[in-house]
């Protein structure tokens, strides 16, 4: 565990430049409202040009983005990946849900334009995000976690289960799930092939080398730069690293009781996940009472963003019913 750390804290702050770089902050910097409560947003709002607000839970300002107030309902709160930032999400995820759905992301504690210290287990940011829900008066929501994100949601229903009513897990995968604990390992790795070859990160780290997985990573990474003006910030390197060490924990931890889990979950992955390896999702559905699955092919660690035309509308639909 300890070689583990050093090591992902060695390669972190040698790759500081690259992961910087790969996040591309384009434009001004984010532009957050002084009040700490978001008034109504106009209808037909996008994710391209949506403003980035504010709300303060304590001695934390968490930095978010609110689409589709207008439609009512439960709100989905969206949970990202690992050095993921508001700008890391898919317009065409949001969006789509928001055509349908109240949806808010926020930035974790220590992430982005959200202030404090960075938060370095799984327990922790569900603990923060539990305050964010307080702070924005939200008494009961629907859990979009992707990737690390997958794990903050499943941490917070275990805790508080009438806090939510159904969730999707994405990329992700349980406490203690085989390959988790070396993620650092895989994430560090595929960054130094990225620096080499002057790609982004992720065009290794969530699609395949196939024709078709570079092709649709090569169109998911322009869509993430649809958005031009009072982007987020980058995750800082300390950020980055305390990350590293969570998933480090969340993957030799002891697993949880998933059967005591009564909410509706809908499962999604690639079919060749090398970050969170596939048959984690494979395992969260059978251990999930509710669960239902989807694995899409030729696709890995970034299957939702790849197949998106498909995954919108079943997760629409999953929350409508």
């Amino acid at each position: 565990m300890h070689r583990l750390f050093f090591k992902s804290r060695f390669f972190a702050l040698v790759l500081s430049g690259a992961l910087v770089s790969a996040n591309t902050c384009a434009g001004e910097p984010p532009a957050l409202s002084e009040r700490p409560l978001v008034a109504q947003q106009a209808q037909g709002e996008t994710w391209k040009h949506v403003p980035t607000r504010q709300v303060t839970a304590g001695d934390v300002t968490f930095a978010y983005r609110e689409l589709g107030q207008h439609h009512g309902g439960t709100p989905v709160l969206l949970l990202a990946h690992l050095a993921a930032v508001l700008d890391n999400w898919d317009p065409r995820i949001v969006d789509g849900l928001a055509a349908q759905h109240h949806v808010i992301a926020f930035d974790n504690r220590g992430v982005g334009a959200s202030t404090g210290a960075p938060a370095n287990t799984i327990e922790q940011m569900a603990d923060d995000a539990l305050r964010f829900m307080d702070a924005k008066g939200l008494q009961q929501v629907d859990l979009f976690g992707f990737s690390m994100g997958g794990m903050i949601s499943q941490e917070i229903v275990l805790r508080e289960p009438q806090r939510v009513r159904k969730m999707i897990l994405a990329g992700t995968g349980p406490a203690g799930g085989a390959g988790i604990s070396t993620v650092a390992a895989v994430a560090n790795y595929d960054l130094v092939r990225a620096t080499l070859t002057g790609q982004d990160p992720k065009q290794y780290l969530f699609f395949t080398r196939t024709a078709e997985g570079i092709q649709s990573g090569q169109a998911f990474l322009q869509r993430l730069q649809e958005r031009t003006d009072h982007r987020d910030a980058d995750i800082s390197l300390w950020a980055y690293v305390s990350q590293l060490q969570a998933l480090a924990a969340w993957g030799q931890k002891r697993p949880a009781a998933l059967s005591v889990i009564q909410q509706p979950v809908l499962v999604a992955n690639g079919e060749d996940d090398r970050m969170v390896p596939t048959d984690n999702s494979r395992d969260l559905a059978q251990r999930l009472p509710h669960a239902q699955l989807i694995l899409y092919p030729d696709a890995g660690h970034g299957g939702i963003f790849q197949y998106h035309e498909d995954f919108v509308p079943k997760a629409r639909a999953f929350l409508s019913h």
